[in-house]
């Protein structure tokens, strides 16, 4: 059964996009659980093991106590485990010689069906002299913790472990120690090939939900309100049985209102405002599914009485925000730094007379995720350190990005700003499920 789940997926997603039909496409709670564990075990049995030679360590170990829990420990949790149990010790030791991975949990149970349970009070009643034991058994190279400086997601090793671990240790097995830094990253950041099936229908509901938001169902010029827009959106997502990975948020430019700065816009937000015709929405909106997440900017328009279409001028600027996306993702190559992908496409922006500023994360088990940063909306010049790390290939980004465009017919600036998930693999860029290649016309 849980082999067909991919299968039902591609097969229900795509005959419709919005209201009851929407919801028939989301699986329920159990086989949700069922393709999470599906997903897990392929990326235990087919992206560890290549991770953990490319990184040179061939024993990590993740630990965390209920919880209280270690970010990577949260993704490898099966689906009815929602939190670590007790102190909960995840052993994975590599022996590349034999071309084997063994999965071991220092627990007093197996975590799901993929990590055994390798303690038996009974026998050794110290959980860590019961890792010490494994440890020795199997005499690693190196012992990789999840200690980082700089990214957050693989600095989960909390100091109490820590200090408990290097007490229990013998003073050879301490000098094995090193961070696991890159070994982390690369397991949050790497899709397998399933999650990349599933990304797809993420995209596709979270545009479903997006389209219907910025539609004449839920929008009634001079009546609703940006923040009823909001609502609607966090309400649908509670609908669906999904979940939200941040708030979302609408704003709108129209032609009486100066556009504010780029830090005010950013670090303070929009107030809110009633929707007239001739309003340029923008909404910036995201959901969780099945333990990936989405995040996705895009615009609408209200016609005013007498239109049909989006202005031609709107046409033309949003145009030219699609150009920064083109320029910015045909400029991705393996090896290339963040910051070197992120100077390179300002540049070929501003040669081409454009006004892009670029600030695009890692997505993919974390919504702000681990993996190389292309930007900063307070940081154009570059991010120190995580900026300097490379891309990697099988990974997923937001391309997050704006353009400032002068609009003659409004006498002032306004921004196109645009937001898709993009995969990186060995073919290549490509959009997981396509981007917003117009404005969308809200008619009433």
């Amino acid at each position: 059964m849980k082999h067909s789940f991919f299968l039902l997926l591609f097969t229900v997603f795509f005959s419709a996009t919005t209201g009851t039909q929407l919801q028939a496409q989301i699986l329920s709670e159990r086989d949700r659980a069922s393709l999470r564990d599906e997903i897990l075990k392929d990326r235990f049995e087919n992206v560890l093991p290549k991770l953990m030679d490319d990184t040179g360590i061939d024993m990590w170990l993740v630990i965390a106590r209920e919880y209280n829990e270690d970010p990577v420990m949260r993704t490898m949790l099966p689906a009815k485990w929602l939190n670590a149990r007790r102190r909960t010790i995840l052993v994975f030791y590599r022996d590349k010689t034999q071309n084997t991975i063994e999965r071991l949990a220092v627990a007093r149970y197996d975590v799901g069906e993929n990590v055994s349970s390798a303690w038996d009070k009974e026998k050794q009643p110290k959980q860590w002299r019961r890792l010490v034991e494994i440890i020795q058994e199997r005499s690693p190279e190196k012992i990789g913790l999840n200690i980082s400086k700089h990214f957050g997601i693989a600095d989960g090793l909390v100091k109490t472990d820590y200090d408990e671990l290097l007490e229990a240790l013998p003073s050879a097995l301490e000098q094995k120690i090193v961070s696991a830094e890159k070994l982390a990253i690369g397991w949050i950041e790497t899709r397998s090939q399933k999650e990349m099936q599933l990304y797809t229908q993420l995209v596709t509901i979270t545009s479903a939900i997006i389209d219907e938001a910025f539609s004449d169902s839920v929008i009634t010029p001079g009546v609703t309100t940006t923040d009823d827009v909001v609502w609607w959106m966090r309400q649908k997502v509670t609908d669906l049985g999904l979940e939200t990975w941040f708030h979302p948020t609408i704003d709108v430019q129209r032609t009486a209102e100066v556009m504010k700065s780029h830090i005010y816009s950013f670090s303070k937000g929009e107030n809110e405002k009633t929707i007239f015709p001739g309003d340029l929405l923008h909404c910036d909106f995201g959901i969780t599914y099945v333990s990936l997440n989405t995040d996705c900017q895009r615009h609408a328009y209200v016609l005013k009485k007498g239109e049909i279409n989006v202005p031609s001028f709107l046409i033309s600027a949003f145009a030219q925000g699609t150009r920064v996306q083109d320029i910015f993702t045909g400029n991705f190559k393996t090896g290339r730094t963040g910051n070197e992908v992120l100077k390179m496409s300002l540049q070929q922006g501003v040669d081409e007379g454009l006004r892009p500023s670029i600030y695009t994360h890692p997505l993919g088990t974390y919504g702000h995720s681990s993996g190389t940063t292309l930007g900063m909306w307070d940081s154009q010049e570059g991010v120190p350190v995580r900026g300097d790390y490379p891309l990697h290939e099988n990974t997923v980004y937001a391309i997050e990005l704006n353009t400032t465009v002068t609009l003659a017919e409004w006498k002032k600036d306004i921004r196109i700003m645009l937001e898709e998930a993009g995969y990186w693999g060995t073919n290549g860029f490509r959009y997981v499920n396509g981007r917003q290649e117009a404005i969308k016309a809200i008619a009433w």
